[in-house]
């Protein structure tokens, strides 16, 4: 009988490979938000690891520089659980380099293959009924909309950093989240860099003992003039910039506001625009103090106070260059951030551990670094790669390494820095209204006006419900 059931269901299977893996993809979503449903991913004796009902299918919102060099080649491209089967971007030329990457890599011995549909528009990728997941590497000022958009879809959603452009708009991304029940990650690799994740395992393990303050540092703005070229230019054709724009209100093109072309390896000016982007303090600061925040066990709690210095450059390039941040948290434990090289380190009561990106990992002692964990001690060792670890959590519907919401505590962090030095002044949170306490000011700053053309009204109502707070 049983021999019986087993050929059943391979005939059954063979028949409709695709139904099968959408009905597993389906029922992991439903395991996330608590129903009991057992998945039903076709097994790898059967069809083999790699057959396209073991495959999650990924489309690619944004292909610049991050998503091919990152997101593509080092990432979904070496992992044979999923098969890329889309592209889109505002810029034509660099979603045709895409799409040319990923046919060429699944392209086996001789045999062409030219099965990546290709999307002028990021809603008909969404709409695609074939794709499971997305992975959104948009400039920052698009990343709430189109993720938003996925989840609202049932898409799952991996998301590049920095999480948004404001706070409300990162909320309402969350919400969402949590609203669907499906799997989110904020695409940062610097867990899965095993210095990087030793340095937490030992402040795990209590090595250095109880924590008493962490400092970090992110570096300065890569490259190039604060001022940069301001005159305007003719759009390329290959770009829509309109739609570049999207959430952004008009302004005049020039090659400076948003990316060089013909080239993903230029580092664009869009980085260094507030219009697009909030600066290095949420840029590189979504990677190290997410591990900061790892480390002290606060990733769902929030400081309680903020205040600190800093500087903003001029002209078309005018994001923040420089700043001195102190935060505190309700416990007294103390965080404090600034312009430096990339490093954490968290200070304790016995002891010292430093890791400066991407794996220099220093001690105040050398027997703190000679420390391994037993059986019954943290280890961090067997970390997936980011990517690998969002397919894992859409398979097995238990959270990512890094879910969204903690994405955006990590961004909100970095935002309530921005906002205090903007002010000039020291801020206090109120974590269970979420705005700061007496300061509308500060609470505006919270949220932020944007164009809805691009957007569809679902997505541009389900931002707005977050838009709003409170007078007092």
């Amino acid at each position: 009988m049983k021999n019986c059931v087993n050929e059943q269901l391979k005939i059954q299977m063979k028949s409709n490979k695709n139904s099968t893996r959408r009905d597993f993809i389906k029922k992991s979503s439903a395991i996330a938000t608590g129903a009991l449903v057992a998945p039903t991913i076709v097994p790898s004796s059967v069809f083999g690891k790699t057959a396209p009902s073991n495959q999650i299918n990924v489309g690619m919102v944004g292909t610049g520089r991050q998503a091919v060099h990152v997101n593509l080649k080092n990432g979904f491209l070496k992992l044979d659980n999923c098969r890329v089967i889309a592209t889109n971007d505002v810029d034509s030329w660099r979603m045709n380099l895409a799409t040319k990457l990923i046919n060429d890599i699944y392209a086996k011995e001789g045999k062409p293959y030219d099965g990546v549909k290709e999307y002028d528009d990021y809603r008909d990728l969404i709409a695609d009924k074939d794709i499971d997941a997305v992975m959104i590497s948009t400039t920052d000022h698009w990343h709430a909309p189109a993720t938003i958009a996925a989840t609202l879809a049932g898409k799952h959603v991996c998301m590049e950093k920095a999480f948004s452009v404001a706070p409300m708009h990162a909320k309402a991304v969350v919400e969402a989240v949590k609203e669907k029940g499906v799997t989110g990650r904020l695409d940062s690799e610097f867990r899965s860099i095993r210095e990087i994740n030793r340095a937490v395992e030992l402040v795990h393990n209590n090595v250095i003992g109880d924590l008493v303050s962490v400092e970090v540092g992110v570096p300065g703005e890569l490259n190039g003039s604060a001022l940069g070229p301001q005159q305007n230019m003719p759009v390329p054709k290959e770009l829509n910039y309109d739609m570049w724009l999207g959430p952004a209100f008009p302004a005049p093109y020039t090659m400076q506001r948003v990316h060089e072309p013909g080239t993903i390896d230029s580092r664009p000016g869009w980085l260094r625009i507030s219009d697009y982007c909030n600066g290095m303090i949420t840029n590189w600061g979504a990677h190290l103090n997410d591990i900061a925040l790892w480390g002290m066990k606060k990733e769902y709690e929030h400081p309680v106070t903020v205040e600190g210095t800093g500087a903003f450059d001029k002209g078309i390039w005018h994001t923040i260059s420089a700043f001195d941040l102190n935060y505190e948290y309700a416990d007294g434990l103390k965080l404090k951030y600034k312009i430096d090289v990339p490093f954490v380190k968290f200070i304790g009561k016995d002891g010292w551990i430093r890791i400066q990106y991407p794996n220099k990992l220093t001690a105040s002692n050398d027997s703190i670094l000679k420390f391994e964990p037993g059986k019954n001690d943290i280890s961090y060792k067997d970390t997936l790669s980011d990517k690998a670890d969002f397919l894992k959590g859409i398979e097995t519907g238990k959270p990512t390494l890094e879910p969204l919401e903690v994405g955006y505590n990590v961004y909100l962090l970095t935002m309530m820095g921005l906002i205090s030095i903007t002010l000039g002044s020291k801020l206090t949170w109120d974590q269970k209204s979420g705005q700061f306490v007496g300061d509308n000011a500060a609470n505006s700053m919270l949220t932020r006006p944007f164009r809805e053309k691009w957007i569809d009204g679902d997505v541009v109502d389900w931002i707005n419900k977050y838009q709003q707070f409170e007078l007092k």
